[in-house]
């Protein structure tokens, strides 16, 4: 799945020229390291969702978003999650460190990144469309967190795959976790850049509530 954070294709910031995967570092300096380990630690609390967590990095200044790094932007987000769960003050209100808080031991931490957090969920509607049916994204500005790529948004495509009914990112980060039908779209490369990309194809995993059926 092409993710919202995604920066390749977006109107203005030029294609990704990413280090190849075999050079890359998994961590280009210990801080990262660093804040990579508190992310997961206090995400193991049980305070919020990852939904949630993805959302607090993007509830920033636009500009300030794209100046950070990945990581200088994970700290963002943990720090605002830190504040708006008031964590910090109960860790330090003795009485309360426990309420609420799902603290693992290093055995039950293995077991939860091991785990992941599943996100099927029983269908409880008919899928809207099928495979082969023709569909288009619309545009939409919201100020809410969304898992729909912006340079997709305008664009038609065919239903390829449908992967069932799965937690709904839009509403989880508010704290609504609800499913939605979810489906692989692929996409012609000219539709979303041009000539360019005449023969290419893209597949992008999008929720029912991201689709429309195509006008004929």
């Amino acid at each position: 799945m092409i993710g919202g954070h995604d920066l390749g294709g977006k109107h203005g910031l030029g294609p990704i020229n990413p280090e190849p995967e075999s050079e890359e570092p998994l961590f280009h300096a210990e801080w990262e390291r660093r804040i990579f380990a508190l992310t997961l630690a206090t995400g193991m609390l049980g305070q919020w969702n990852i939904d949630e967590s993805r959302h607090a990095r993007e509830r920033q200044h636009p500009v300030d978003y794209l100046k950070q790094s990945y990581f200088e932007n994970w700290l963002v987000g943990l720090e605002k999650l830190l504040d708006e769960k008031h964590l910090l003050e109960r860790a330090n209100q003795q009485q309360n460190q426990q309420e609420n808080l799902r603290i693992p031991d290093a055995v039950g931490a293995e077991k939860i990144l091991a785990s992941g957090g599943p996100t099927l969920m029983p269908d409880t509607a008919l899928a809207r469309f099928g495979i082969g049916a023709k569909v288009t994204v619309p545009k939409r500005q919201g100020s809410g967190h969304t898992r729909v790529p912006a340079y997709v948004q305008g664009a038609s495509g065919e239903i390829v795959d449908h992967y069932g009914t799965h937690v709904f990112p839009d509403a989880n980060a508010r704290g609504d976790r609800r499913g939605e039908h979810l489906y692989s779209v692929r996409f012609d490369g000219e539709s979303l850049w041009g000539n360019e990309s005449q023969g290419q194809s893209v597949f992008i995993d999008l929720w029912e509530p991201y689709l429309e059926a195509t006008a004929i």
